[in-house]
């Protein structure tokens, strides 16, 4: 009778233990979905304000044959004055304001526009890095969600063919628009790549760009075409990898046209 009723208790904490596991997990999900739902909620929203022209069009498509900027820089100020610039990545779900803390490198990484906690966070640059795009290479970073927000479609660069038919970031600021081409999109390594590489030497760029140039990463991505040069500035868009692998997903262009807007 004793073990009989010892079984019984084992098997009645196991079930209680299996239950608030479920629970737990179910908890989890409720909480990412409601934490995607709401970004969702607060991007959508931040577009409406800073393209109201346009609805969260097509920016490559309005901006064909001209230098306009669809992008109202007052009202994001409004929002937020630490967004200092909006980024476009046709083929992509990446259509976002930028932002950089005054006081704390990762605060975007989990807060909005808003400054408010969010999961997905937002899409930033950290304070080693101008904000003008005048670095040697500016590097912005971007959580890779699940439900394809943020920077998680930059992995749609590892397929060849949409490598090879989609060309060009854009990168908008109050009276300007800067063009890129992507030279190269691979896995990399978990260094911090401003903090790496002292990008002043011209012989540490050198020997930087042409591992952007000739990655030594399975499956990478190049343009054989693009020749880079000590005058060329540089863009990195840094996400996650996919799975559990520790780096960094990384595409690189270099900018080919700095023009002024309307």
């Amino acid at each position: 009778m004793r073990n009989s009723h010892k079984k019984k208790n084992i098997l009645y904490a196991l079930l209680v233990l299996f239950l608030v596991i479920v629970v737990v997990g179910l908890g989890y999900i409720l909480y990412i979905a409601i934490n995607n739902y709401n970004a969702a909620a607060d991007y959508n929203s931040v577009r409406e304000t800073a393209q109201p022209s346009t609805q969260s069009a097509n920016i490559a498509e309005k901006n064909a044959g001209t230098a306009d900027n669809p992008i109202d820089f007052n009202s994001l100020s409004e929002i937020n004055d630490e967004i200092y610039a909006w980024i476009y990545v046709p083929g992509t779900n990446i259509d976002y304001p930028v932002l950089q803390s005054r006081s704390d490198d990762f605060f975007y990484l989990d807060h909005d526009v808003y400054k408010n906690y969010l999961f997905a966070g937002s899409i930033y640059s950290e304070v080693c890095n101008l904000r003008d795009f005048s670095d040697r290479n500016t590097v912005l970073y971007g959580h890779n969600m699940a439900d394809g927000s943020m920077f998680a479609t930059l992995h749609r660069f590892e397929d060849k063919d949409f490598f090879d038919d989609n060309r060009y970031i854009y990168i908008y600021q109050p009276g300007r628009k800067i063009t890129y081409e992507i030279v190269s999109a691979y896995n990399y390594d978990e260094r911090h790549i401003m903090n790496s590489f002292n990008f002043a030497d011209d012989s540490v760029f050198q020997s930087y760009i042409e591992s952007v140039m000739k990655p030594h990463a399975v499956g990478a991505n190049v343009y054989d075409d693009i020749q880079l040069d000590l005058d060329s500035k540089l863009i990195t868009l840094s996400t996650c990898l996919n799975g559990y692998e520790e780096g960094r997903y990384l595409v690189q262009g270099v900018m080919i046209k700095d023009e002024p807007t309307a």
